[in-house]
């Protein structure tokens, strides 16, 4: 039986990651010289109307968009947050009736180049290297999936929210996305939690010299500290 230790000694490949952003960057060029739309969203526009099978793929030039889902009673789920560099939603054949219950609005002014589904199979079938990439993508939105299943049913409020914190902390370093942009009303439906757990985890947090919070703002100032609080399936 490995202990805590030798769990966070493991290299694992695929890290949970909320935020996707420059997994399609290599082949800027190559959307560019296809046929396509240039659209720009503003901050708060649907990227395709609530109820709206998706019909349209966009390669984000700027800014980010947040992917939820909306129950009929009124509450959100956030799901995934896409920045530039990626494509979304992913080239898919099949619609699926989960599609017309996700809800995908820009967060920030937004630029994309806008492919239909029709111009995005002509390239995903003459080009080998995007076929794998969209397959790889597709394994980490899955591996996220997965991570939430778990995450969410067997945690506590407060370990959801160090995991959470950890892996935002990860994905903006290393790959620099607009981490300031998630408030805390998204964290609280990311996780499934109240505003009142949100904030007692806060306070805990920053009682302990983990994190300093400001309006729209939350940095971690001991990482270390963070990841001891973490499960051993976000590390």
């Amino acid at each position: 039986m490995l202990n805590r230790q030798q769990w966070k000694g493991m290299i694992f490949l695929l890290t949970p990651s909320y935020i996707f952003t420059q997994d399609f960057e290599p082949f800027h060029a190559y959307f560019l010289s296809k046929p396509h739309v240039r659209r720009t969203f503003q901050t708060d526009d649907f990227l395709w109307q609530p109820n709206e099978p998706f019909g349209r793929i966009h390669f984000i030039l700027s800014g980010i968009a947040q992917n939820y889902v909306e129950h009929e009673n009124g509450h959100r789920k956030i799901v995934s947050f896409h920045a530039t560099g990626t494509v979304f939603p992913g080239y898919h054949e099949i619609d699926y009736k989960i599609e017309s219950s996700l809800i995908t609005v820009a967060l920030s002014n937004m630029e994309v180049l806008e492919f239909t589904k029709a111009e995005f199979r002509t390239m995903f079938y003459e080009n080998t290297e995007l076929q794998a990439q969209v397959i790889d993508w597709f394994s980490k939105y899955v591996n996220l999936l997965l991570y939430e299943t778990a995450h969410q049913e067997y945690n506590s409020s407060f370990l959801k929210l160090c995991n959470l914190l950890y892996l935002l902390l990860v994905s903006e370093a290393g790959k620099q996305t607009c981490v300031g942009c998630i408030t805390q009303d998204a964290i609280a439906d990311i996780l499934g939690t109240s505003r009142v757990n949100l904030t007692r985890g806060l306070a805990r947090l920053r009682s302990e010299n983990i994190i300093h919070t400001e309006r729209r703002k939350i940095t971690v100032i001991n990482p270390t500290a963070l990841m001891e609080y973490c499960s051993l399936e976000t590390l």
